[in-house]
């Protein structure tokens, strides 16, 4: 099947995908920031230069987009028609490269996260999917956190996150 656009207005298209201060990410940092949690963006220190960064809870979070990154069974996840090779090729460089990078941030001791952009539909479940990560990883790197007290929120210990 051919493309119904013309090269140029693809490539101009496609040039506009975003990467960063996605509205899927824009809605995961306003539910983290409304429940108290202080955090970094894009630290790219380190691998896959996670979407947010809690240091306080050695804990990372990607948004990722469910057609970019193939989320498993959703229906944003679709396969183009056009050019099945290079699509292909594509997602699946897309799929090793983030277990590559999860792998790492896990050797490295950070906790990850992922949020799919289909995820960010419910509020609600966002909220309770980032508590209980933080929750279950309960600040356990408190003590090995070298960042500073400005990114500890006040009260954020487990126990204070409040129910999911």
């Amino acid at each position: 099947m051919t493309d119904i656009v013309k090269a140029a207005k693809r490539s101009e298209i496609m040039s506009r995908i975003k990467g960063r201060n996605t509205k899927p990410e824009l809605i995961v940092r306003r539910i983290a920031h409304g429940l108290g949690l202080r955090f970094r963006l894009h630290r790219r220190d380190l691998p896959g230069s996670p979407d947010m960064v809690f240091p306080r809870y050695r804990t990372v979070v990607f948004v990722h987009g469910c057609f970019w990154h193939r989320h498993d069974g959703c229906q944003y996840a679709y396969r183009p028609k056009s050019r099945i090779q290079f699509w292909t090729k594509k997602f699946e460089e897309n799929v090793a490269r983030d277990a590559r990078n999860q792998t790492a941030l896990r050797d490295l001791g950070w906790r990850v996260l992922v949020i799919w952009e289909c995820e960010t539909k419910s509020q609600t479940a966002v909220r309770k999917q980032l508590l209980a990560h933080l929750r279950r990883n309960g600040g356990a790197s408190a003590g090995n956190d070298t960042s500073g007290s400005a990114d500890r929120p006040k009260n954020s210990s487990p126990a204070n996150l409040g129910p999911p």
